[in-house]
């Protein structure tokens, strides 16, 4: 296949940018991301998927899901507290 396969959804970027291609996709891996974080996990598996995309006919949404992962690698993740439950609230029959 190759490198100049888009993406069903352009990846928009913190700045604004857009990434289209699978070629825009690698070079800003090579260039966006620190040499020192290439071993992260996040970037390795983004530079997998675009990889096999461009290369071997690869599935396109998981490049785009792994560039996603990559561009927001350093994000905490934030969980929200749900509602509470009433369970802790009811009484059963023979406590009443």
């Amino acid at each position: 296949m190759s490198w100049s396969r888009q993406f069903d959804d352009p990846i928009i970027l913190p700045n604004g940018k857009k990434l289209r291609t699978l070629k825009d996709a690698i070079a800003w891996l090579a260039k966006e991301v620190p040499k020192s974080e290439h071993g992260m996990k996040q970037v390795q598996a983004a530079a997998h998927c675009v990889t096999e995309a461009a290369e071997n006919n690869g599935l396109m949404m998981f490049a785009w899901i792994g560039m996603m992962q990559a561009i927001n690698r350093r994000r905490v993740k934030e969980f929200t507290s749900r509602k509470t439950t009433h369970w802790g609230k009811r009484k059963l029959a023979t406590d009443r």
